[in-house]
């Protein structure tokens, strides 16, 4: 079932993707198993974007697909998070850093936080640093996530923690990046605090980061 859901997604086959969907949560898989194939399937169609086998048609349609498999998945992941003790809100800024038009992963990582609790405040993509100074001085989160799809996009992450720097904000919040592509290395370039290669660990940090 997880391959067979991969393989749909990445090859954008949106109705045999809703099918097994719908068949995994018959069978009564957990709604993180099926958003980790989900994961794993746009990594795919991230590769084969960068290596010209994709382009930007095949990009909004697997963004198409994965919106219609989060509306399916949000209500089962909300009631699981409202049924858990202690969940605890924060806020938390996030967007795809300057230079990047793509949100698939970013969506991913907003709809987690979201289900789980969290205040998010998506500033989308292509966004700007001075975007991402402005809305912290404006809403005071406790972290910014910065999300990328394309590897271009590790220089704009760290002129945006430059930029927070700059204005004084730096140490009033965590930063953390998003991809699943990320290394302790990529990590020490943007300064971050910390990264997340998925959803999962993203929303993990943020519990950990939120008193």
């Amino acid at each position: 079932m997880s391959q067979e859901l991969v393989k749909a997604i990445s090859e954008i086959n949106e109705d045999e993707a809703i099918r097994l969907v719908n068949e995994a949560i018959e069978k009564g898989e957990k709604p993180l198993d099926i958003l980790a194939d989900c994961q794993k399937a746009m990594n795919i169609v991230g590769e084969r974007y960068e290596n010209g086998e994709y382009y930007l048609p095949e990009l909004v349609m697997s963004g198409e697909v994965l919106q219609t498999i989060s509306d399916i998945l949000k209500p089962l992941m909300q009631a699981d998070s409202a049924n858990e003790e202690g969940n605890q809100k924060g806020r938390i800024v996030l967007g795809t850093v300057r230079g990047d038009i793509h949100d698939i992963g970013k969506d991913i990582v907003g709809f987690m936080l979201d289900v789980n609790g969290f205040e998010v405040y998506d500033l989308d993509m292509d966004v700007p640093e001075e975007k991402f100074v402005e809305k912290v001085k404006v809403v005071k989160p406790q972290i910014v996530a910065l999300s990328r799809f394309l590897t271009l996009a590790y220089d704009s992450m760290k002129s945006t923690v430059e930029a927070l720097t700059k204005e004084g904000l730096r140490d009033s919040v965590k930063i953390m990046i998003c991809s699943g592509q990320m290394t302790d290395r990529v990590k020490d370039h943007v300064t971050a605090d910390a990264f997340g290669m998925d959803a999962v660990a993203a929303v993990k940090l943020a519990k950990q980061w939120v008193p």
